[in-house]
C-alpha cells in the first residue's frame, strides 16, 4: 500500500509542478501573451486523455504480467529522454517561433517533442496503478475502492500548484528547477518500478484480472447516456477553467501565480468530491451556484474594467470553485463501480480535452470575443437542469409542472438570456472587434464631431475619438478632428516620460527611436521629417489595424517602419541600430511582458542604444509596481534610472502616466523640463535582480 501511495502522490506532485515551470520557460518566446498558458493547459489535458487511454487499454486488453513489462520499458524510456540533464527539458532554438506562423500549434509540438514522453508516462501512473491495486485481493477480481487514491493524486497536484509561485518560483532560478524537477522525475519512478516488476511477476494470468470480471459477477457497464453526461460534466468545468484563467490573465498579467490559483481551486474541488462525498451537499451549492453565477454575469455585463484586483480576482475565482465542486460533485455521485474505473476516468480526461479543444484552438478562430467564457456559465446552468431531472434522488426526477421545477427553468432561462445580451452588447459596440492567439482587439468611435469641426466648440470629453482596447487594457487613442489627429494622447502626452526623452533627442538633431509595441503608433505623432522610427510588433492584427483605422503612421513626417515579430527575438537578429530613445511599452494584459524587463533584455537595448542613448519604459498599470525591478538592472550597467510622473489632462486627452527613464548621461536628465520631474526611484522594496533564469511578478502585486 505505501508504495501506491507513494508513486501517486509524487508522480501527482512532479505532474503540476512542470506545468507552470515549463509554461514560463517558453512564455517569453511568445512575446509574454497569457495564452500560452491556455495552449499549455491544452497541451496537458491531452496527454491526461492519452494516458487514461493507455491505462484503459492496458488494464482492459492485457494479461498483468505483460502490463508489467509494457509500463517498465515506458517507464525507461521517459528516463532515458531526460538525459543528458543540461538538455532536460529547457526547449532548443529550433523551436523558436517564426512571425507569421501559428503560436498555439507551435506550442503544442515544442511541448510533445520536449516534456511529452516523461509527463505521458507521470499522467498515467494514477488511473493505472489505482486499476492495479483493485486488482490485488485474493482472488483477483477488484475489491479494493479507490477513489481515495483519486483525491490523494489530486491533492499532491495541487500542493505543486501552490507551492510553486510560494516556495519555488521567488527562490530557485528556472535552469534550476527544472534540473530539480527532473532529478526527482528519476526517483519517483522508483516505487512504479517496484510496482510494476511485481505486476509482471504476477501468478495471475486470466481474464478474470482484466477490467472486465466474468459475466456472473460483473456489474452493469455504464450506458451511454451516463458516460456522455460524465463527459458534459467535465467538459464544463475545463472550460470554465481555462476561460476564466484566461480572462484574468489577459486583463491582470500572465503570471504564474494567475496560472495556478484557478487550477488550484479545480482541483481541490476534485478533491473534496471524491475524497469523502459529505463534502459535496448539493442543495448548498447550488444555492451558492446560483449567487456566484449571477455575480460574474453582471461582471461581464458591465465589463468591469475598472474594478479593484482584490475584486476581480476573489470574484472569478470563487465562481470557478462553485461551478467546479458542482460539476465534480456531481460527477463523483455518478461514478461507476471500481470495475469500470478506467472508462470512468477517460471518460473525464475526454471531457476535459474537449474543454481545452474548445478554449485553446477553437474559440480564437471561431470567435471574435471572449465568448467561451459566457458559454461555459451557460452551459454550467443548463447542466445542473439535466442533472436533477435525470437523478431519481432529485426532487425534481423526471419532474413536470411543479412550482420549483419551473421557478428553476426561469432563473435558468434568465441567466441564459442575460448571458446572450453580454455578448449581443459587446459585439454591437464595437467599431471593429478581431481576436487571435494574443488576444481581442476592439475599436470604438467615440464622442461626436462639433459643428465646423472644431474642438473650441465641444467638450473635452464629447471630443470624437477612436480608441483601441485590448480586452479591457486601453492600447491607444486618436483624436479625429482633422485639427487634432496629430496630437499625441493617452500615456504619450509631450509630457510623459517618453515624449519628453523624444523631445529631448530632437533638440541636437535628427532622432532615431525604436518603439517596443506598437499599438495605435501613437509616438509616430514626435516623427520629424529626416527623423527614423521603428516600432517593433509581435501581433499582426494590431498591425493591421495601426494601418487601416488609425493615422499616426500614415500621418507622420518620419520614415516609420514595423517590423513584425517578438521585439527581443528581432532585435536579437538584427545589427545595432544606434537608437537615440529606446521605448518600451508592450503590455500583456496590464503589464509588461517579464523577458522584455530582465539584465539580458537591458543589455541587448543599450546595445542597440548611441552612446548616451535614453531607454524609455512605461510601467502605467493598476495591478503591478514594476518600480523595483529597475534600481538593480540600471546599477548591474552603470546607468541611472529616474521616474517620471504625468498627471492627467482631458484637454489634452492624455492619461495618468508612470514612466521610468534609463541612461547614463547626466546632461539628459539635467536638460529642462525633465531635471523638473524626473525624480529617483523608491527603493524601499529592493528585490532580486531579474534575468531570464530569475523573475517573481508575484510579489510586485499592489
Amino acid at each position: 500500500m505505501l508504495a501506491y501511495l507513494l508513486a501517486i502522490f509524487t508522480s501527482a506532485f512532479l505532474l503540476f509542478l512542470i506545468q507552470p515551470m515549463i509554461a514560463k520557460v517558453i512564455l517569453p518566446w511568445f512575446g509574454g501573451s497569457a495564452s500560452v498558458w491556455t495552449t499549455c493547459l491544452l497541451f496537458f489535458q491531452t496527454m491526461l486523455l492519452l494516458a487514461y487511454l493507455y491505462a484503459h487499454g492496458l488494464v482492459g486488453r492485457v494479461r498483468p504480467k505483460i502490463q508489467g513489462w509494457i509500463h517498465l520499458t515506458m517507464l525507461l524510456g521517459s528516463i532515458l529522454a531526460l538525459l543528458p540533464l543540461h538538455r532536460l527539458i529547457l526547449p532548443g532554438t529550433p523551436w523558436t517561433p517564426l512571425p507569421h506562423a501559428d503560436p498555439a500549434l507551435r506550442i503544442l509540438a515544442m511541448l510533445a517533442a520536449t516534456v511529452g514522453l516523461p509527463y505521458f508516462v507521470l499522467a498515467t501512473t494514477s488511473p493505472l496503478l489505482q486499476a492495479w491495486y483493485t486488482r490485488e485481493g485474493p482472488s483477483g477480481a477488484p475489491s479494493r475502492p479507490p477513489y481515495r487514491l483519486f483525491a490523494l493524486s489530486n491533492t499532491g497536484s495541487m500542493l505543486a500548484l501552490l507551492g510553486y509561485p510560494l516556495a519555488v518560483e521567488p527562490f530557485i532560478s528556472l535552469r534550476h528547477q527544472l534540473h530539480g524537477w527532473s532529478l526527482a522525475f528519476a526517483v519517483a519512478t522508483l516505487p512504479i518500478v517496484f510496482i510494476a516488476l511485481r505486476r509482471a511477476g504476477s501468478p495471475q494470468d486470466s481474464a478474470a484480472d482484466l477490467e472486465t470480471p466474468a459475466p456472473q459477477t460483473a456489474p452493469p457497464a455504464p450506458e451511454l447516456k451516463l458516460k456522455l453526461l460524465w463527459v458534459a460534466l467535465a467538459a464544463c468545468a475545463s472550460t470554465l477553467l481555462l476561460a476564466i484563467t484566461n480572462y484574468l490573465s489577459q486583463n491582470v498579467a500572465a503570471i504564474p501565480f494567475l496560472w495556478v490559483l484557478p487550477l488550484s481551486l479545480y482541483l481541490l474541488s476534485f478533491i473534496l468530491c471524491f475524497e469523502r462525498a459529505t463534502w459535496y451537499r448539493r442543495g448548498l451549492f447550488l444555492r451558492l451556484l446560483a449567487v456566484v453565477l449571477g455575480g460574474m454575469v453582471y461582471a461581464l455585463h458591465y465589463d468591469l474594467h475598472n474594478v479593484a484586483i482584490s475584486v476581480l480576482i476573489p470574484l472569478f475565482s470563487a465562481g470557478l470553485f462553485l461551478c467546479c465542486m458542482v460539476c465534480h460533485g456531481e460527477l463523483a455521485r455518478l461514478k461507476p463501480d471500481a470495475a469500470h474505473l478506467t472508462s470512468f476516468y477517460l471518460m473525464v480526461s475526454l471531457g476535459g480535452a474537449l474543454g481545452g479543444v474548445f478554449v485553446g484552438l477553437v474559440a480564437p478562430r471561431v470567435f471574435n470575443g471572449y465568448w467561451e467564457l459566457p458559454l461555459g456559465l451557460a452551459a454550467c446552468a443548463l447542466l445542473v437542469l439535466v442533472v436533477l431531472r435525470d437523478d431519481p434522488a432529485s426532487p425534481f426526477y423526471k419532474a413536470r409542472w411543479q412550482p420549483g421545477w419551473l421557478l428553476m427553468i426561469a432563473l435558468v432561462g434568465a441567466l441564459v438570456v442575460s448571458l446572450a445580451t453580454v455578448v449581443e452588447e459587446q459585439s454591437r459596440q464595437p467599431r471593429v472587434m478581431v481576436r487571435n492567439f494574443y488576444g481581442v482587439l476592439r475599436v470604438f468611435d467615440l464622442g461626436r464631431f462639433p459643428a465646423g469641426d472644431h474642438p473650441s466648440s465641444i467638450k473635452p470629453e464629447d471630443r470624437p475619438r477612436r480608441k483601441l482596447m485590448n480586452g479591457t487594457i486601453d492600447h491607444g487613442l486618436q483624436l479625429l478632428l482633422p485639427v487634432e489627429r496629430r496630437q499625441p494622447t493617452t500615456y504619450y502626452g509631450p509630457h510623459s516620460g517618453a515624449g519628453l526623452a523624444l523631445l529631448e533627442a530632437g533638440r541636437h538633431g535628427r532622432v532615431r527611436a525604436g518603439v517596443i509595441g506598437l499599438g495605435v503608433g501613437t509616438l509616430a505623432a514626435f516623427g520629424r521629417a529626416g527623423d527614423d522610427y521603428t516600432f517593433y510588433e509581435i501581433n499582426p492584427l494590431v498591425i493591421q489595424l495601426a494601418n487601416s483605422e488609425f493615422t499616426f503612421l500614415a500621418d507622420s513626417p518620419a520614415r516609420v517602419s514595423v517590423v513584425a515579430g517578438d521585439a527581443r527575438l528581432s532585435l536579437e537578429q538584427e545589427t545595432p541600430q544606434g537608437f537615440d530613445v529606446l521605448v518600451v511599452d508592450a503590455f500583456s494584459g496590464d503589464s509588461i511582458p517579464i523577458h522584455l524587463l530582465t539584465r539580458e533584455a537591458f543589455v541587448l537595448y543599450f546595445r542597440h542604444l548611441k552612446p548616451g542613448g535614453v531607454l524609455a519604459v512605461n510601467i502605467s498599470n493598476r495591478y503591478v509596481n514594476l518600480e523595483p525591478v529597475f534600481e538593480p538592472l540600471a546599477e548591474s550597467l552603470g546607468k541611472q534610472a529616474m521616474k517620471v510622473e504625468n498627471p492627467k489632462d482631458e484637454a489634452t486627452s492624455t492619461y495618468a502616466a508612470t514612466w521610468i527613464l534609463v541612461s547614463d548621461r547626466e546632461a539628459f536628465f539635467t536638460a529642462p523640463p525633465i531635471q523638473d520631474v524626473a525624480v529617483p526611484l523608491d527603493n524601499d522594496r529592493p528585490i532580486r535582480m531579474w534575468t531570464d533564469d530569475y523573475s517573481n511578478l508575484f510579489a510586485l502585486l499592489k
